[in-house]
């Protein structure tokens, strides 16, 4: 259990220093976790709409729509049509929101990246292992 315990202790210290940055920057804390879902779909190489964006927060379309609109208006967000299919509108995160994410969240990822340094590649794949198991285990996995 302390390790579970110690995961709600890291999500919990996440989550405020989430509720920070969208504070610092006119957001609500759903338009940072936005944010963080549109980084994601950018690394995984997503296609990222509006629907798939409410479908990853949980959001009905008006939900959606007022989300995207207030990261429009504050220029962390675009609106693009889609090169292969122009009816359809991708969302893309603007280079200002993606500074503002490092300045914020930097020393925190490299301090993370400097731990898992010291760790073996067998520690580094547990760890791994866990952190998708938990994931998996809130419905959070690849597929949603």
């Amino acid at each position: 259990m302390r390790i579970f315990h110690l995961l709600r202790e890291v999500t919990v210290e996440y989550g405020l220093r989430q509720g920070e940055f969208a504070a610092r920057n006119g957001m609500h804390p759903t338009d940072v976790r936005a944010l963080i879902s549109l980084l994601d779909a950018e690394r995984a190489g997503t296609d990222a709409t509006a629907g798939w964006l409410g479908e990853r927060l949980g959001l009905n379309s008006a939900g959606t729509t007022a989300v995207v609109d207030r990261l429009e208006r504050l220029r962390y967000v675009a609106r693009v049509r889609d090169t292969r299919d122009r009816r359809r509108v991708l969302l893309t995160v603007e280079e200002r929101a993606k500074g503002l994410g490092r300045a914020h969240f930097g020393p925190l990822i490299d301090g993370a990246v400097t731990l898992l340094d010291g760790f073996e590649e067998a520690e580094k794949e547990a760890v791994r292992r866990f952190l998708t198991g938990v994931r998996d285990l809130l419905g959070g996995g690849e597929d949603r």
